[in-house]
């Protein structure tokens, strides 16, 4: 991978994060704990309680993927950067723009079924 690809995706990366910590800061508000309202019947309290789960499902993937775009962030100057962790080949750099976190090559994900 040359300099300017790296400079590239250091880029996306960042990006990346800055969107993901806003997207978790706005979920973040959404996750006050949910009271019990004499205004609301059960049904209602229901739906609140089933957004509140998915809130905090899209809570949970935004904090993974974070934490893995800044572990690639800091890779991204080493050798391992950017070489399928399965066959040891380079990961193509139009999938890394894409998914800058990648650790496998789309042949070895699809064979290891991830």
């Amino acid at each position: 991978m040359i300099q300017e690809e790296k400079q590239e995706l250091k880029q996306i990366i960042q990006s990346e994060i800055a969107t993901l910590s806003t997207e978790i800061a706005t979920i973040q508000t959404a996750l006050k704990p949910i009271k019990k309202d004499c205004s609301l019947d059960s049904i209602d309290h229901k739906m609140l309680k089933q957004d509140q789960n998915v809130n905090i499902q899209r809570y949970e993937v935004a904090k993974v993927r974070l934490n893995r775009l800044k572990a690639a962030y800091l890779n991204i100057d080493s050798k391992e950067y950017g070489v399928c962790q399965e066959c040891e080949e380079d990961i193509n750099i139009e999938r890394l723009k894409l998914i800058p976190e990648s650790k496998y090559c789309v042949s070895c994900m699809n064979e290891l079924g991830l």
